[in-house]
């Protein structure tokens, strides 16, 4: 088994990772992890390897590849070897390193082996030092030290893993560090279905790397390469088949940022033992029958949701809303409940509970109402890549709710939190692939993506500038949220409330125009069912902040429409692809009012390429200009050839997203009755005015301010973005 089985329910919402409750959990399970190291010796035994096993001797690195080593640490071997038992399986795994400069002491003086005792018993087999051809052996003098660490418990995720510490004491440059160890692996659930991969292609050097399964004859094992063309030697005997995968001094591979999840970094092959989805399907269906009675108050509520509406689509989204906001996310996924629900009476009782929880107490609430509905397991993070797996329950990480009325379904994540729309408008979640629980014809199904069909994010700002010398400017900010973009913002406004978005607002103008103010508190309106959520901001510029450092000669106009988050890796070596993610579709309007001259927009501001559109159209007013960005991505990934276009089209965009105009362009001065000016100043001014008039026939008084270019490394800072993002 590998630790993404350990993974299930990374989807945790950030109000309750504050959860008191979350860490008075944590806090009880580390004190009782501290008793684990008085234990030790009953945590890691020391044995020699088995029988089956294959020891080989230790290979020499290329001397080619030595100036490709990284962190003091040459690798010489990477062996894994699996076979078959009854009731689970053994893995053994072999590292051995040399260490070959003084960064590399630290790390390779320090073994932490991860285990989890609720499935799996871990040996020691051997742990030498290897100085000058003569080998010391360490196993005898090693003390272990347990520790449980929990390092998600503040997300409300505990896998009860434990560690097993040692260091290795006199380790001197030039030594060769062996060890092997040994995992006897009783699954808690699926104990007869095999799923393992491993990489194929490293980033640093690595002298060996092998991989040897041993599996039942009368049950081949179903393998898919991917992105490499390493195959197995296959030998048979004694009812066993014996699969050996084995490359020697591999050319390492340099990682490539923003890759699609279906195009790895490294090529890898993975394994199962099974052919078709059904047998992983039904290693957890019998853990996923919904309940026929529940507690008495949820039952009322449930009572309540039928008598109130009589269609069941509005019934979905009243037990969605029930499960949801009113469960507490916190994952105890310690042995089974790696894989199995809690039963939902239990979950109510408690009031908290993970995906699998929640997806179960859903599937029967909705039952209980009459809908049809079943558990699916899917992947948050690979989720796309799943069409092409070979089945195994570890490619999951998530399980969600497929729900159908007549013919029309829905996918729905119950751990979302404070999810908007109704049943015909609701967003599914983005996860590529699922796998329906069901009793016959198990396949994964496509997840749908929503068309963006308006802008999820649109801002308004209105710059109204001084009409008379001392006055501020004014700045008012107007934003519309709808779906996707929505449900993060009303999460977000759960979380760190007004005040922290409002100061989160203005340092973000502060940046821009320096002296800026709040002049009202940041208004909020949500309507939940249309799942729109528009924010008000009002600010003010005193006038000497706007005439310090020449601003209004300088003044930027800037569109917050995502651009800034698009990918931008180097072209340099690029073979991959580029993934651009969900579909973005965002707008930005500016308006500047009390002018003293007309300005007209930039000519030829749009950027067209085949992955995403910037659109720009601006209109001059008799004494303002309005400008209005739209941009939308139009494919989810680009191709490795189109990558150097592709940079050349976001530096444009990021060029073309932010404008600098002269407003202070016109000497003359607005000034009020009690300001008049000396009679000769007023013939001069009523002159200048008639002369202005008559110009104004003859030349075109229009005021086109040059583009500047922006410090795209300053513009790319996520931080200066009012783009909302909830982990």
């Amino acid at each position: 088994m590998t630790e993404r089985a350990q993974r299930l329910n990374r989807r945790v919402r950030l109000m309750e990772r504050r959860s008191s409750f979350v860490f008075l959990l944590a806090l009880v399970l580390m004190l009782l992890g501290s008793g684990f190291t008085a234990r030790a010796d009953e945590q890691v035994r020391k044995t020699p390897a088995e029988n089956w096993v294959e020891i080989v001797g230790i290979p020499k690195l290329d001397p080619a590849r030595s100036a490709e080593i990284r962190n003091g640490i040459a690798f010489l071997l990477t062996d894994t070897q699996i076979r078959h038992r009854n009731g689970g399986y053994a893995i053994f795994g072999r590292l051995v390193y040399k260490v070959t400069d003084r960064a590399g002491l630290e790390s390779g003086a320090r073994l932490d082996i991860e285990f989890d005792p609720s499935r799996e018993r871990l040996s020691f087999n051997r742990l030498m030092i290897i100085r000058d051809g003569v080998v010391i052996d360490k196993l005898g003098d090693a003390k272990f030290e347990i520790f449980r660490r929990e390092t998600d418990s503040e997300r409300g995720i505990f896998d009860g893993r434990l560690t097993a510490h040692v260091d290795l004491s006199d380790v001197r440059l030039g030594d060769i560090v062996d060890y092997s160890t040994t995992y006897d692996v009783t699954p808690t659930v699926a104990k007869d279905l095999l799923y393992t991969r491993f990489q194929a292609e490293w980033g640093e050097p690595v002298a060996l790397t092998r991989e040897r399964i041993i599996w039942p004859t009368e049950k081949p094992l179903n393998i898919r390469a991917v992105r490499t063309g390493l195959k197995p030697r296959v030998t048979q005997s004694g009812g066993e088949t014996t699969y050996l995968w084995e490359t020697a001094n591999p050319a390492p591979v340099k990682p490539q940022d923003n890759l699609p999840v279906d195009y790895p970094n490294f090529g890898f092959a993975e394994i199962s033992s099974e052919f078709d989805w059904q047998p992983v399907v039904d290693a957890v269906l019998p853990f996923y029958q919904p309940t026929e009675s529940f507690p008495a108050d949820f039952g009322a509520k449930l009572a309540e949701i039928e008598a109130r509406h009589g269609a069941r689509e509005d019934r979905l989204i009243a037990a969605l809303r029930l499960v949801q906001d009113e469960i507490r996310y916190v994952s105890l996924s310690m042995g089974a409940g790696s894989y199995v629900p809690r039963r939902p009476e239990a979950v109510l009782a408690s009031g908290f509970g993970d995906c699998k929880d929640k997806a179960l107490l859903l599937v029967s609430a909705l039952r209980r109402l009459g809908i049809e509905a079943e558990a699916a397991l899917t992947d948050i993070d690979e989720g796309r890549a799943l069409e092409h797996a070979v089945p195994g329950l570890q490619a999951f990480d998530h399980v969600i709710v497929k729900a159908k009325i007549g013919g029309r379904v829905w996918w729905l994540d119950a751990t979302d939190y404070l999810q908007g729309g109704r049943a015909a408008n609701i967003v599914p979640p983005d996860y590529g692939f699922a796998l329906p629980l069901v009793a016959s014809g198990a396949a994964l199904e496509k997840l749908p993506v929503k068309e963006l069909l308006e802008p999820t994010q649109s801002v308004a700002e209105r710059f109204a500038f001084p009409r008379r010398d001392g006055e501020p400017l004014v700045l008012t900010v107007n934003t519309i949220y709808r779906n996707a973009d929505a449900d993060r913002m009303r999460r977000r406004l759960a979380h760190a409330s007004k005040a922290k978005l409002a100061d989160d607002y203005i340092q973000y103008y502060s940046r821009q125009y320096p002296g800026i103010k709040s002049t009202a508190m940041l208004e909020t309106a949500d309507d939940r069912d249309l799942n729109v959520l528009t924010t008000k901001e009002a600010y003010e510029l005193p006038s000497e902040a706007l005439l310090a450092n020449d601003l209004a000669k300088n003044f930027p106009l800037r569109a917050d429409i995502g651009i800034g988050g698009m990918p931008a890796p180097t072209a340099v070596g690029r073979t991959g692809p580029i993934a651009l993610g969900s579909p973005v579709y965002k707008s930005h309007k500016v308006t500047v009012t009390n002018l003293k001259s007309r300005f007209s927009p930039p000519e030829r501001p749009d950027v067209e390429n085949p992955h995403f559109s910037l659109k720009l159209r601006g209109s001059p007013l008799p004494t303002g200009l309005e400008l209005e960005w739209s941009f939308r991505t139009l494919a989810e990934r680009v191709p490795a050839e189109a990558t150097s276009a592709y940079l050349q089209a976001v530096a444009n965009s990021n060029r073309k997203s932010e404008w600098y105009y002269d407003f202070s362009y016109g000497d003359t001065v607005a000034t009020s009755s009690d300001d008049a000016p000396e009679p000769n100043v007023a013939v001069l001014w009523i002159i200048g005015i008639a002369v202005f008039f008559l110009f104004g026939a003859i030349v075109a008084a229009f005021v086109v301010v040059a583009q500047r270019d922006i410090d795209s490394a300053a513009r790319d800072d996520r931080a200066g973005s009012r783009s909302t993002t909830i982990a």
